[in-house]
């Protein structure tokens, strides 16, 4: 595999030398690992279908709706502000 060189601020090559240092890696193995770990849009998108696909099928027995998904905010923000206590 050929090398390339991509040009970044001073700033952001000690910082990326510096997290690849606390990881025990080179900087090009840890740019390889943060580029493999963050999705494109559309890899998100295919995600999101079958995560809703899933939920659509194991616990809603019926399409997602705009009422499922107020519902879903709700319980979110309730358990945000700590009015949802634990779920066991």
């Amino acid at each position: 595999m050929a090398d390339t060189t991509i040009k970044v601020d001073p700033a952001v090559r000690d910082r990326l030398m510096e997290l690849a240092r606390e990881r025990g890696m080179t900087m090009r193995d840890l740019v390889a690992q943060l580029a493999g770990a963050t999705p494109t849009k559309e890899e998100q998108r295919r995600r999101y279908e079958e995560t809703k696909a899933y939920v659509e099928e194991h616990f809603l027995g019926g399409p997602y709706t705009e009422e499922d998904e107020k519902a879903g905010g709700q319980l979110w923000a309730d358990l945000e502000a700590g009015r949802i206590g634990e779920v066991q």
